[in-house]
């Protein structure tokens, strides 16, 4: 068995689950090594407290194996917004972001504007909410000194091309990303980012409170570690006097890391790594294509992109504003497990998603076909 296969297989709960993008249930390596390191902080044992107290190390060198930058560059957070508001709220100037982003971004950047006021935020509304290299050159200007963007749109599984961002923007502005909707699953060209932040309870199947952020050279030069706790200094334990912020990511720390947190990201992490992201984009892009083919074949509009190299594993179905209640009963009538928002219907698929599965979505689709009134 590949290690692709073994990852695959390891996706063991009931058919009908295609809610990956809202949360992704535990993987079995995850669950055994919470019940493992909760017997071992049980035991007493200060080398057993320590043993689990090295996934923390552990979860940063897999995060910065797969950014492709630094242990001392990464730190852990207990989300993705948290990590988002370390690098926010040390900015200055005018800061680029789409108003249609997950509220992670947009209240982030709005609360860190009026707190400190530092910084504005520059909002842009492209078409459709994709943040294209196009509509952020169009609102460029030598105020900006940030962009702010989702690897993956949350709504319409739109991917944003780092690359193409970073030429636009140059290499005098950060390039700051939201990645929860696609770390582990595509490869993203995060050399072209400052900042990283990301969380391990979808996608990754690590369970909440197992977000990071990795800080490139860039980004520990220009922001500020304005949240900044006892951890961010280069002191054991800061006393009597307070120590100058470190120069190394910690900085952007508040306190000590959740260390049962750190060993269920470190483990899906693992269990990322040696699949292989090349191999688990590949097998995730043939299950968005199943969906979409399915929603072709059943004339529900797509808004999601077609292009392979513009999607993830999200894919928005769009129908008219009279269908989405109808639509949305016919899955969950089939068992099925989306997200309905906004007038869309997000199905988010994983490499592990069977052929059972896709036949009850094509199923829900067939009944909603029939039942559907022109």
């Amino acid at each position: 068995m590949s290690t692709l296969e073994a990852y695959q297989s390891s996706f063991d709960g009931e058919p009908g689950y295609l809610d990956w993008a809202a949360f992704g249930p535990l993987s079995p390596g995850v669950r055994s090594e919470v019940h493992a390191d909760a017997e071992l902080l049980g035991s007493g044992r200060s080398s057993s407290i320590d043993l689990v107290a090295d996934h923390a190390r552990e979860a940063r060198s897999l995060v910065a194996e797969l950014v492709g930058g630094q242990e001392d560059q990464v730190t852990l957070q207990p989300s993705t917004t948290y990590g988002l508001m370390q690098a926010l709220y040390g900015l200055s100037g005018a800061v680029l972001a789409s108003s249609a982003e997950f509220p992670s971004i947009t209240v982030s950047l709005t609360r860190a504007a009026e707190a400190l006021g530092r910084l504005s935020p520059r909002w842009i509304a492209p078409e459709g909410g994709a943040v294209t290299p196009d509509a952020v050159r169009e609102a460029l200007d030598d105020e900006v000194t940030a962009v702010v963007v989702s690897l993956v749109d949350f709504r319409t599984g739109y991917r944003a091309d780092l690359g193409a961002l970073r030429e636009v923007i140059g290499p005098d502005r950060l390039l700051i990303v939201d990645a929860i909707q696609g770390f582990g699953v595509i490869e993203a060209e995060y050399s072209a980012a400052d900042v990283v932040c990301a969380n391990g309870y979808k996608w990754l199947r690590a369970g909440r409170g197992t977000g990071f952020a990795w800080f490139g050279d860039r980004a520990l030069e220009r922001i500020a570690p304005v949240l900044s706790g006892f951890t961010g200094t280069d002191e054991e334990l800061p006393l009597d006097e307070v120590p100058r912020p470190s120069a190394s990511a910690s900085a952007f720390t508040v306190t000590n890391p959740d260390t049962l947190a750190a060993a269920r990201l470190a483990t899906a992490l693992r269990e990322v790594r040696d699949a292989g992201v090349a191999m688990i984009e590949s097998e995730l892009s043939d299950r968005a294509r199943d969906v979409i083919l399915s929603a072709d074949r059943f004339e529900i509009p797509v808004v999601t992109p077609r292009d392979a190299a513009r999607r993830a594993g999200i894919v928005a179905l769009a129908p008219s504003p009279q269908d989405v209640a109808p639509l949305g009963a016919a899955l969950a009538n089939q068992g099925l497990t989306v997200t309905a928002r906004a007038g869309l219907i997000r199905v988010a698929p994983h490499v592990g998603t069977g052929a059972e599965t896709l036949r009850l979505f094509s199923d829900a689709l067939a009944a909603f076909a029939q039942s559907r009134v022109w």
